[in-house]
């Protein structure tokens, strides 16, 4: 039976409440949050981590009229009530999940900030891609670049489409739409991972093989090499594209051996594209379990999530990403003993 308790921040009780562990998932109240909540328990149940539920608030504030000065606020009790109700929903629709340690709250704040506070005690955060304005809706909106930059711990994103994997029917007229001009793809039981010669994308590795432990199925590194562009026309001589890429298969064959150094159960794929990282990273999110990008990088798949392409990487990904913060891991020290590494 699940240990459900309840924290209530913001209401003057003067307790410092420890900040929660394991898994944290915010929802308010829409489909989207309540997809990326039925992945959240049923990653929470694969790792055996404890599952904290969230939600949040905001009081409007207004400039008050008239001769009086200052600002005014309204009566957060009404507010407050529509957020407890939306976690009680929340709640009962993971009653049957059985073995797993639930803990859930109610924030006054900013959704993205409480978040972001959160991410430094949790192992990772996980929400929708759009909601109903109140949490999750904030997430991908201005904050979009935000969360996944500055979170001190891995994040995932679960897209709306992706219900229908996890065994919920989905109504939404925009999903269906999309569905019905897509060619639908069979899903493989594996996860990937893009990587681009850079610290961040090996430390994004190592996560990714970790996360296909967990589900038992093998791990594809996939190396996405674009076209030059009209920028790079003052280049002196052309690239020989098909050296190009023996130099990157040789060094994905070095970085394979590293890694099954590290995890010699693990069946580790490499696949080489020729395209567009970010078309490549859409295209992929199709057809696997999870795809797995670091927060920074050489332009390729992790640097494309900090710039202007955020939105639509996050927005317009068939699956749910993993985005994993830059951190130090003492297994990078030893991937230069396997042969030569992937350059930028």
């Amino acid at each position: 039976m699940s240990d459900q308790t309840e924290r209530e921040s913001g209401q003057g009780e003067g307790v410092d409440t420890p900040l929660p562990t394991g898994i944290v998932v915010g929802v308010d109240g829409s489909d989207h949050g309540r997809c990326a909540l039925i992945w959240a328990a049923r990653e929470a149940q694969r790792r055996r981590s404890p599952l904290h539920v969230v939600t949040a608030y905001s009081v409007p504030i207004f400039a008050a009229s008239g001769l009086d000065g200052g600002y005014s606020t309204i009566d957060d009790t009404v507010i407050q009530d529509g957020a407890k109700a939306v976690l009680r929903e929340a709640l009962d629709s993971i009653e049957g999940f059985d073995d797993l340690d639930i803990t859930s709250s109610v924030e006054s704040g900013d959704a993205a900030g409480v978040l972001l506070q959160f991410s430094e005690t949790a192992e990772l955060l996980v929400f929708g891609t759009r909601g109903r304005g109140g949490f999750v809706g904030r997430l991908l909106g201005s904050v979009s670049s935000a969360l996944p930059a500055h979170a001190r711990c891995a994040t995932v994103t679960v897209p709306l489409r992706f219900a229908e994997r996890l065994g919920e029917q989905v109504e939404d007229r925009h999903v269906r739409a999309e569905e019905g001009r897509e060619a639908r793809k069979e899903v493989e039981r594996i996860v990937a991972v893009g990587v681009d010669g850079s610290e961040q994308a090996r430390v994004a590795v190592l996560v990714a093989a970790e996360e296909a432990m967990l589900l038992g199925v093998p791990l594809r590194v996939i190396c996405a090499v674009p076209q030059f562009s009209g920028s790079l026309a003052w280049v002196p001589a052309p690239v020989d594209r098909e050296q190009l890429f023996r130099d990157i298969q040789t060094q994905l064959k070095a970085g394979t051996a590293w890694l099954q150094s590290h995890f010699p159960d693990l069946e580790v794929q490499t696949s080489l594209v020729d395209g567009a990282p970010v078309d490549v990273l859409v295209d992929v999110s199709r057809a696997v379990e999870l795809l797995v990008v670091g927060t920074r990088g050489h332009g390729g798949f992790a640097g494309m999530l900090l710039g202007s392409t955020t939105d639509g990487v996050l927005h317009h990904a068939k699956g749910p990403i993993m985005v994993v913060p830059d951190h130090e891991d003492a297994r990078l020290a030893d991937r230069p003993k396997f042969g030569p590494m992937l350059a930028p």
